[in-house]
């Protein structure tokens, strides 16, 4: 019976692509209304919430302090971590980070090293021996599709918003935020497309990912470089569909960026 509900969902929004459309009447390439607000973790040093239509995820950044990496003694250490709430979706269960879960952190990570967003080497303290560590945490409050544009946007808006806290004698005092932030070099944001029969859609809902061949997430730097991509799915792409996906992603991404508070970076 479930595979017989998939496969007429499957069907219906086929066939209403076919027409021009999609089933929530928005158009091929256009996004579901966003919203950004950043300051909502009291106990964080900089915190985000998200919205993209009904998915809604809060992004929150400690600070800790650490030794370096060996190979890296003079950078700070970036980590990143994703939640997937069971009270969010009936589809994410309790228990240790599944594949979904893993894959979430890696690519909202990668986007925001490889586009080199924080300057790390200014986060060292003393090299060799101490250095910041910043931890991103992704927490999944309302899933409706495509978190992983929601989830960077998240990221970077909380990194944004990050002010370190007050250190005495080698001691965090967190209770005190210092006026100084994070050393922001980039706003790189992700935009995701996803492959359904012979169409592909950009910020695709839950209906839409649950039937979909297969999904693109291009990320992009304030430049407009390529800076990660990830494909998910059992489908295909061709080489023609991937470049046409990622002109097109590049005009979405400046329009996520101008969501993105503080933008003297």
């Amino acid at each position: 019976m479930y595979d017989l509900i998939a496969e007429i969902k499957r069907d219906n929004i086929i066939q209403t692509l076919k027409a021009g459309k999609r089933v929530d009447n928005r158009g091929f390439d256009e996004y579901r209304p966003i919203a950004v607000e950043v300051g909502v973790g009291e106990k964080a040093e900089g915190s985000a919430i998200v919205q993209i239509g009904k998915t809604r995820v809060m992004a929150g950044v400690k600070l800790a302090i650490g030794e370096p990496f060996p190979d890296m003694p003079n950078s700070g250490v970036l980590t990143t971590n994703a939640e997937l709430r069971p009270l969010a979706s009936p589809t994410f269960e309790k228990g240790p980070p599944g594949e979904d879960t893993i894959e979430l952190a890696r690519v909202v990570d990668r986007g925001i090293r490889e586009s080199e967003c924080i300057d790390l080497e200014k986060l060292c303290r003393v090299e060799g021996e101490e250095v910041w560590i910043v931890f991103i945490d992704l927490h999944i409050l309302d899933y409706d599709g495509n978190l992983f544009d929601a989830c960077e946007l998240g990221a970077i808006s909380a990194l944004v918003d990050t002010r370190l806290p007050k250190v005495e004698d080698g001691m965090i005092i967190y209770k005190e935020k210092t006026d100084e932030r994070l050393p922001i070099k980039d706003l790189p944001v992700e935009t995701t497309f996803a492959k359904i029969g012979d169409n592909i859609v950009v910020d695709p809902i839950l209906d839409e990912e649950q039937v979909m061949d297969a999904r693109l997430t291009v990320a992009y730097t304030k430049k407009g470089d390529i800076c990660a991509m990830q494909k998910g799915g059992v489908g295909t792409f061709t080489e023609k569909e991937i470049l046409e996906v990622i002109d097109r992603g590049l005009e979405k991404s400046k329009e996520l960026r101008k969501h993105i508070p503080f933008k003297e970076v």
